[in-house]
C-alpha cells in the first residue's frame, strides 16, 4: 500500500476563530496573520492504494463549489478544483476512487465531492464509482443541523449522497466496504460524531496494531493544535474536545500511530511525542507524501 497527500483548495480564515481563546500574541508565532487577521490553511486529503484491495480517499477538502461571492467570503484561494488536479498529478482520476471516507460533512471537508461552480448549474456529485462512508451520528447532524452550525453544511449534499445509492453509514469501529483495514473512532467536541479513521499499521503488539496513520480531521487540524489546551472557536464543546484530544494523543503515542493533518499548510504527517513535562508535540514532520509506503 502507498500513501499520497492530496492538496485541495486552500483557504484563509480568521486566526482568532481558528485558535479559540488563545491570545494572538501566542498563536501568531505558529500562523502569521495577514492584514485582515486571516491565516493560511490547507484542505488536504489522504489517498491510500491499494487499501483492502481498494483505492481510498480520506476527505475531499473544500473544493470549488462556492459561487464567487461565497468563495471570497470563506477565503477560498483558487477558482479551480485543486483536488482533482492533485489526484491527476498522483496518477488518479476521481472516477478511480473506490471509497471516500468523510470525517464529517462541513463544507471545508466535503465540498470537494461536488463539481466546480458554474453559472446556472445545479450541484453535481463527483466520484461516480465510490462508496461514501460517514458516521451515523454525524449523518443525523448534517440532515438536521443546529442553528449554530447550519452554515457549515452544504444544503444539497446529504440528498445527493443518499440518492447516489452508494452511501454507507457507520456506527461502529469498522465499515463493510473497508473491513478491518481501517478502524474508526468518534469525537463530539468539534461536531457530533466526528469520525476519525485509522489505517491499521503493519505491526501487532499485545493484540494492538502499531505503526499506522490516523486522519485527525478537526480534532487536531494541524501541529499547533497538538497542544492540548488549544481549540478552535468553531468547536461546539471546547472542554470535551480537550479531554478527547488528550486520550487520542496518548493512544497514538503508545501505539506509534502517525498523525495526518488536513489544515496544516506546511505539514502533512508527523509522529506524536511528549516531553518531560507531559506536553505533546510532533517530530519527524513530513510536508508531502508521494507514494509513501506505510511502515512501522
Amino acid at each position: 500500500m502507498k500513501l499520497w497527500s492530496i492538496r485541495g483548495n486552500s483557504q484563509k480564515l480568521d486566526g482568532g476563530a481558528m485558535f479559540g481563546n488563545a491570545p494572538k500574541a501566542l498563536w501568531e508565532r505558529w500562523a502569521p496573520a495577514d492584514d485582515a487577521n486571516r491565516i493560511e490553511l490547507a484542505c488536504r486529503a489522504l489517498l491510500a492504494s491499494p487499501l483492502g484491495g481498494k483505492t481510498v480517499l480520506f476527505e475531499t477538502g473544500i473544493g470549488a463549489f462556492f459561487e464567487p461571492k461565497l468563495r471570497e467570503r470563506y477565503g477560498v484561494q483558487e477558482p479551480r478544483h485543486v483536488l482533482i488536479d492533485s489526484l491527476r498529478e498522483a496518477g488518479f482520476e476521481h472516477e478511480d476512487i473506490d471509497v471516500v471516507v468523510l470525517s464529517h460533512l462541513h463544507f471545508d471537508h466535503a465540498g470537494g465531492l461536488l463539481a466546480p461552480w458554474s453559472e446556472g448549474r445545479e450541484p453535481e456529485l463527483l466520484f461516480p464509482n465510490a462508496t461514501f462512508v460517514i458516521g451515523a451520528e454525524h449523518w443525523e447532524r448534517a440532515r438536521h443541523p443546529h442553528p449554530r452550525d447550519r452554515a457549515s453544511f452544504i444544503p444539497e449534499l446529504a440528498g445527493l449522497l443518499e440518492a447516489s445509492g452508494r452511501l454507507e453509514i457507520v456506527s461502529g469501529p469498522y465499515s463493510k466496504v473497508l473491513g478491518e483495514s481501517v478502524r474508526f473512532s468518534f469525537s463530539d467536541g468539534h461536531t457530533p460524531g466526528l469520525m476519525l479513521a485509522e489505517i491499521i499499521g503493519p505491526e501487532l503488539v499485545n493484540g494492538q496494531p502499531r505503526g499506522g496513520v490516523v486522519f485527525c480531521a478537526d480534532l487536531i487540524p494541524g501541529r499547533s493544535w497538538v497542544h492540548v489546551p488549544i481549540t478552535m472557536g468553531y468547536d461546539r464543546n471546547a472542554e470535551l474536545l480537550i479531554d478527547e484530544k488528550r486520550a487520542f494523543l496518548e493512544d497514538k503515542l503508545a501505539r506509534n500511530v502517525h498523525l495526518f493533518f488536513t489544515h496544516d499548510p506546511q505539514c502533512a504527517m508527523a509522529q506524536v511525542v511528549r516531553d518531560d513535562k507531559g506536553r505533546f508535540g510532533t517530530a519527524h514532520e513530513v510536508s508531502e507524501l508521494k507514494a509513501r509506503t506505510l511502515a512501522a
